[in-house]
C-alpha cells in the first residue's frame, strides 16, 4: 500500500510555475499569464465597501443573487445565450469551476478530449478524476481541428473542452468551427466543457462566440480574473442546464461552500459598472501584442499571429536550450512541452507585462541572437 493516492502522484507541478519559482529579485517574467494593470478603483472600493459594512459570512452556496443576477444577464447581453440565475454557480475562481465540471460528468476510465497544445489544467484535472486525457492536435492557424476530434472519438469519450481564444497559442475559434464541433457533440452524447476566460480580449475585429449559443450539453466557465485584472480575488462562475448544476453544486458545497463573499462583491462591480477599463486593457494589450509580433518576425521566428489572450507561441530549435539561454539572462518564458506534446520546440511568450518591461526583454533576447546568429535560438 502507498502513502499517497495514485491519482495524485501521477500529477506534476505546473511547468508554468516551475519557471516562475525558480527566480528570486529582478527578472523579466514573460511566463506567467497574469494581467499586470491593477484592479480597477471602483472594484476596489466595493471590496472595501464590503469589508466595513461586515459583508464577511458565508453566502448562498450558489453565489449571492445579485451577482447571479448580473452574469445571467451578462451572458443574455453579450454571449447570446440564456443561463438562468439558478442555472449559474459562482466559483472559487475559472480553476475551481473547470474542477468540478470535469468532476462531475467523469469517471473512471473516461475519455476527455482536449486541445494539444492546451492549458495545463485540462490534462491534470482530468486525471485528478481518474479519466483519460486525449489530446487533440490543433489546425495550422491553430483552432480545434474538426477532422482529428472525430478520429479521436471512442465509445469511452464522455467530454471534450473548448478553450477560445486559447491558452498558450492565443487562437480564436470560429462561429463555423464552433458549430462544427458542437455538431459533433451533439452527435455522440458529449458534454462540451468551454473555458472562456479570455472572451474579451480578442483583436482584429474577432468577435468570440459561446459554445452554448447552440448547445444545451455545454458547461460554460468564466472568471473576472483577467478581463478586470483580478486574479488575487479567486472569483470565477459556470452555467450549465439545471441537472448539470445540481451534480456540480454537490461537489462546490463540499469543497468549498461558497466563493469569498467580499470577492463577489467586487465581482458585481465589475460586470455591472464601467467597461471603459475592459477596453483600455483590451487596446494596451493589442499594442504589446502587435510590437511582439514585429519584433519575433524580424528575428525570423515562426509562429502564427495570435488573435486573443496575451500569449504568443513561436516555434525554437531546442526548447530546453532556448529557455536555458534566456534564463542566464534573467528573462522567464514557458516551454511548449508544458502544454502537452505537441507544444515540444516552443515557447508560450506572456505580453501581460508593461511595454517598457517587453521592450527591454526582447532588447536581450537581440542581443543574444547578435552573439550567437540564429543558431543561438
Amino acid at each position: 500500500m502507498t502513502k499517497f493516492a495514485h491519482r495524485v502522484e501521477g500529477i506534476e507541478i505546473s511547468g508554468i510555475r516551475k519557471a516562475f519559482e525558480a527566480f528570486s529579485g529582478e527578472f523579466f517574467n514573460l511566463g506567467l499569464g497574469e494581467p499586470d494593470f491593477d484592479t480597477p478603483e471602483h472594484i476596489k472600493e466595493a471590496a472595501m465597501q464590503a469589508l466595513k459594512s461586515g459583508f464577511t459570512s458565508y453566502t448562498f452556496n450558489k453565489g449571492i443573487e445579485e451577482l447571479r443576477e448580473a452574469i445571467s444577464d451578462k451572458f443574455k447581453r453579450y454571449n447570446g445565450f440564456v443561463a438562468n440565475p439558478d442555472e449559474i454557480i459562482v466559483t472559487s475562481g475559472a480553476s475551481e469551476a473547470l474542477h468540478i465540471a470535469i468532476l462531475s460528468v467523469v469517471e473512471k476510465g473516461d475519455e476527455v478530449l482536449i486541445p494539444n497544445p492546451g492549458f495545463v489544467s485540462f490534462a491534470a484535472l482530468t486525471k485528478l478524476a481518474e479519466g483519460k486525457p486525449v489530446g487533440v492536435p490543433l489546425s495550422e492557424d491553430l483552432t480545434m481541428s474538426v477532422e482529428d476530434l472525430k478520429e479521436r472519438l471512442t465509445d469511452k469519450t464522455k467530454a471534450m473542452i473548448i478553450n477560445s481564444p486559447a491558452n498558450p497559442t492565443g487562437a480564436v475559434e470560429s462561429e463555423e468551427n464552433i458549430k462544427a464541433i458542437v455538431d459533433v457533440a451533439n452527435d455522440h452524447q458529449i458534454t462540451i466543457i468551454s473555458d472562456e476566460v479570455y472572451e474579451q480580449l480578442i483583436y482584429d475585429g474577432l468577435k468570440h462566440i459561446s459554445p452554448a449559443r447552440f448547445s444545451d450539453e455545454v458547461i460554460t466557465v468564466n472568471a473576472v480574473s483577467k478581463t478586470y485584472a483580478m486574479t488575487g480575488f479567486r472569483l470565477g462562475y459556470l452555467a450549465a442546464r439545471e441537472e448539470y448544476v445540481e451534480q456540480m453544486l454537490k461537489i462546490h458545497q463540499y469543497i468549498q461552500a461558497c466563493a469569498s463573499s467580499i470577492s463577489q462583491k467586487a465581482a458585481l462591480a465589475a460586470i455591472t459598472g464601467p467597461q471603459e477599463c475592459v477596453v483600455e486593457m483590451r487596446n494596451e494589450f493589442k499594442r504589446r501584442r502587435d510590437f511582439a509580433v514585429d519584433v519575433l518576425r524580424d528575428m525570423g521566428m515562426e509562429f502564427i499571429t495570435p488573435k486573443g489572450a496575451f500569449y504568443i507561441f513561436p516555434r525554437v530549435g531546442d526548447e530546453k536550450e532556448f529557455v536555458e539561454k534566456l534564463r542566464r539572462r534573467r528573462i522567464v518564458v514557458t516551454p511548449g512541452s508544458t502544454f502537452g506534446s505537441r507544444g515540444k520546440n516552443h515557447v508560450r511568450i506572456s505580453y501581460a507585462v508593461s511595454f517598457e518591461k517587453l521592450k527591454r526583454a526582447f532588447e536581450l533576447i537581440y542581443s543574444l541572437l547578435r552573439e550567437g546568429g540564429r543558431g543561438a535560438l
